[in-house]
């Protein structure tokens, strides 16, 4: 699948210069940039109901010296 952007020149010479200096096509930019973000929001989603969980559990935390002294650390 192609896609087709438009960007102004700034942008244009922005993107340029980020491919060439990790030594990739501005479609690998892209797509990397893309799909960095994707995950980064998946992970802060998955993060946002692993609290949520957490807060309605009743569950409280404790430092984590009490699970050293638990394990024999």
């Amino acid at each position: 699948m192609a896609f087709s952007i438009r960007l102004t020149e700034q942008e244009k010479k922005l993107a340029d210069s980020y491919a060439r200096l990790h030594s990739m096509s501005i479609g690998e930019a892209f797509k990397k940039a893309l799909f960095e973000k994707i995950e980064e929001e998946y992970d802060i989603s998955v993060y946002e109901e692993a609290y949520n969980e957490y807060l309605t559990s009743g569950k409280e935390s404790r430092p984590i010296e009490e699970l050293w002294q638990e394990l024999d650390i």
